[in-house]
């Protein structure tokens, strides 16, 4: 299973039209790969709170329909980062994977909106409910950036079956050491691969802190980016799960706890 995560450049003179044509440019050179990555709310950028409203889409418009043809055309699965989802009066930090027909098998809203220095958590409705989805190599939990401190999440996902979680995330350099533990952690303590796909840049005096990962079951870095615009890639195979989880079965000593 050949692995893309996009880690992207974002910056605050871009429109939303500029970084989708850019992006689309970066996605041309994937072909072949089987599970591409991008970040969360990239097109908007994370961290421009005043354009969430005005930029939100619903499930049916065009950020969807744009990504489904991409998809398609790659012929891989994409998990296209998340965007500001419009639904009734609502609005969702809302992540989404595309098959490789260009089909929405998919969609996660963001559990743990983030509220420390950020509107998000004032602006978003926070979801409700983890996701996992079965795919031609095996089952995939999903979730975004600051879910990542909450290893609950990733251990009912587990339960649900997932063998490799996606994090998609705009996580920013100063708390970089964080990124890098629960990366590792969330991996390991579930017997899980892990990919992640991180921004770079600037966006409202935020400094992003890249470094999007694969990691393996064991917690070991398989493949890292640094602090620049790169695509970070490597070759998995999702069978060694079960191998690793039956050579040290430490999910089977799980003892309840009241």
């Amino acid at each position: 299973m050949k692995l893309a995560s996009v880690q992207l450049k974002i910056n605050d003179t871009e429109t939303a039209s500029q970084r989708v044509e850019r992006v689309d440019g970066l996605l041309e050179n994937l072909k072949g790969y089987d599970l591409i990555l991008l970040p969360e709310i990239w097109m908007t950028g994370y961290n421009t709170f005043d354009r969430y409203i005005e930029e939100a889409e619903t499930l049916n418009g065009p950020y969807i329909s744009h990504l489904a043809q991409k998809a398609r055309e790659l012929n891989a699965y994409l998990f296209g980062g998340s965007f500001v989802e419009k639904s009734g009066k609502d609005y969702y930090n809302t992540s989404v994977l595309f098959n490789p027909l260009g089909e929405l098998i998919a969609t996660y809203r963001k559990i743990h909106l983030f509220t420390y220095g950020s509107k998000e958590g004032i602006l978003l409705t926070r979801g409700t409910k983890p996701v996992t989805i079965e795919t031609e190599f095996g089952k995939v939990g999903l979730s975004t950036c600051y879910d990542l401190r909450f290893p609950e999440l990733y251990r009912r996902e587990l339960d649900l079956g997932a063998k490799l979680f996606l994090v998609t995330s705009a996580w920013p350099l100063a708390r970089l050491s964080h990124w890098e533990l629960f990366n590792a952690a969330r991996a390991v303590e579930n017997q899980c691969f892990l990919v992640s796909c991180n921004c770079v840049g600037s966006n409202q005096s935020v400094i992003l802190g890249g470094h999007s990962r694969i990691v393996d079951p064991w917690g070991q870095v398989i493949a890292t980016g640094g602090k620049d615009e790169t695509i970070v890639t490597a070759e998995i195979d999702l069978s060694t799960v079960d191998q690793i989880r039956e050579k040290f079965p430490q999910l089977k000593h799980r003892v309840p706890i009241e």
